[in-house]
């Protein structure tokens, strides 16, 4: 295929995935998100640089992908380096990235790519197949530095990618251990991005701040808690694009003083906006609302190894404690449902026949007797920053907080910076800690296996919950190639994890953004890593 036609057959070419979220600041007027910097402004009809202003909750943790789990970062991330397959447009179907044709064997163990050509890191080295192993040879290296790949290439001391070897410059042969049915959906995760070897081998560590990729944009430059700014990569392989000249993604936590941004012509995109906001963004003639497809579960994670949560009767007494349609009723305006199982119904494999927990205060009342619970005053951690799934953590958790309370639990609010906060959840500190998740690749295995699963604990499994039972269910699911062998499996795993009640699973949503009108081809993707490709300012 010729390189333009492969972009507009390809969806624009691709969107990488993730969460997309932002920030700005520096010295330079242009820099700032002044009115004359943002495309909302006074300038937008001159032939200045098109400069495209994002604001979102919170920074992002690092900018190197293979290190990090959160939204904040693959939201950058994304548009810096390019993944060897990439999703559609609007959904989760594999399309060519910097692979442009793939072939995997019957038996399901061996895949061979064939790469794009002449392209170049931002650092001018080539891209090629030797890079790719050298990538693949990196994250191979250790089953606990790079998170993603413990999660999704891993099983138990086990790695899926057996091996991987360049054969020629622009063919890539991977060799599976077994096979895998979302292998190419993972291969075309935000986590899985090629970066520059040369980059990673002079200073791996220097990479979570000085990222080089392939992707459309480069990275100029990140002051910490305010502003990350990419600029267009004149060298980009796919001509015409990217048709902006730079991105300023600011830092801008309450959701109220980011929307007033948007409303002042300061930004031009605003993510993580509460749905209460979405009448305000209506009736502004200047403003565009954008709906996220819904693809990810909101909850409440109760830390099994800690008490009083090493107790299923605690949990279960957790479950039927809050009051979900009441939360949804106050926090989402409409834009949720709640939930009942830790992923989506969207996802194949889901099991609608799971009844979950209703809201019956005096049967938590009861199974805390049960349980002998003593009373004794547990932390209830709060997010910091608004996340899809998640549009205001503290109001939540105000709201968990008495629904705990009349049932007898006494409950502390906690918080803290959101890296800090992922870390210390992460190590199991937390009692009982808000956070969610959005779906990477559209399958059941990226929310069960990948939160839920012994194999995970320490990286996205932050409850420490550990089933046995769950564990071969989940195995056996990740190599069963028959699609409805492979959801029942999935059916069954969902029956376990709502009698062993690790979760409280709160809400579905469909998140919002907002944009200035003279933004155009914004297009929200379900796995909130957007790509900014195609995106322009009239």
């Amino acid at each position: 295929m010729k390189k333009k036609k492969l972009w507009t057959l390809g969806v624009m070419f691709i969107l990488v995935l993730s969460t997309i979220l932002a920030a700005c600041g520096g010295s330079d007027t242009k820099d700032t998100g002044s009115k004359d910097a943002s495309t909302g402004g006074d300038k937008a009809n001159s032939n200045e640089p098109k400069i495209l202003v994002y604001g979102r909750g919170g920074d992002s943790v690092a900018l190197d992908p293979a290190v990090v789990t959160d939204g904040e970062s693959f939201t950058v991330t994304a548009n810096i380096y390019e993944t060897l397959v990439n999703f559609g447009e609007k959904d989760v179907t594999i399309q060519p990235g910097l692979a442009k044709s793939w072939e995997p064997s019957e038996d399901g163990l061996t895949y061979t790519f064939q790469l794009q050509e002449g392209i170049k890191f931002h650092d001018g080295t080539d891209f090629n197949a030797e890079a790719v192993v050298k990538n693949i040879e990196r994250w191979k290296s250790s089953n606990d530095k790079y998170p993603y790949f413990k999660t999704q290439f891993v099983v138990g001391d086990k790695q899926i990618i057996e091996s991987v070897t360049a054969e020629g410059d622009y063919t890539v042969v991977f060799k599976l251990s077994q096979p895998q049915a979302p292998f190419l959906k993972n291969l075309a995760m935000s986590p899985f991005a090629i970066a520059s070897p040369k980059a990673f081998e002079a200073d791996e560590e220097g990479l979570s701040t000085n990222p080089v990729g392939t992707g459309p944009f480069k990275f100029v430059s990140w002051e910490r808690n305010a502003s990350i700014t990419i600029e267009k990569n004149p060298d980009y392989y796919i001509d015409g694009y990217p048709k902006l000249d730079k991105v300023i993604y600011r830092s801008i936590p309450e959701n109220s003083a980011r929307l007033n941004d948007l409303l002042a012509g300061n930004i031009d995109v605003a993510d993580g906006l509460s749905p209460s906001d979405k009448g305000t963004i209506e009736g502004d003639a200047n403003l565009q609302l954008i709906e996220r497809p819904s693809m990810n579960i909101g909850y409440l994670g109760l830390t099994v190894t800690r008490p009083p949560f090493d107790n299923v009767k605690v949990r279960q007494a957790v479950n039927y404690a809050i009051d979900k349609q009441a939360l949804v009723d106050a926090f989402y305006e409409g834009l949720a449902e709640p939930a009942k199982n830790p992923m989506p119904p969207v996802i194949s494999g889901y099991n609608d026949e799971v009844t979950g927990y209703t809201y019956d205060p005096e049967k938590a009342k009861a199974l805390l007797a049960e349980a002998g619970y003593d009373g004794k005053e547990i932390e209830l951690w709060a997010m910091p920053v608004p996340r899809p799934y998640m549009p205001d953590g503290q109001k939540i958790a105000e709201a968990i907080q008495k629904n705990l309370e009349d049932v007898g639990i006494k409950s502390k609010i906690v918080s803290y910076e959101w890296a800090t906060y992922l870390d210390k959840a992460e190590k199991g500190e937390a009692d009982a800690f808000l956070l969610g998740w959005t779906g990477d690749n559209g399958d059941a295995d990226n929310f069960l296996y990948s939160l839920l699963d012994g194999d995970n604990i320490g990286s996205n499994n932050y409850t420490f919950y550990d089933n046995q039972e769950l564990h071969k269910l989940l195995t056996a699911a990740q190599t069963e190639i028959d699609e409805d062998k492979r959801n029942e499996l999935y059916k069954q795993a969902q029956v376990i994890i709502s009698e062993d009640a690790p979760w409280v699973p709160l809400a579905h949503s469909t998140p919002i953004l907002a944009a200035n009108k003279k933004v155009t081809n914004y297009i929200a993707h379900p796995t909130g890593s957007d790509r900014l490709d195609a995106v322009d300012i009239q």
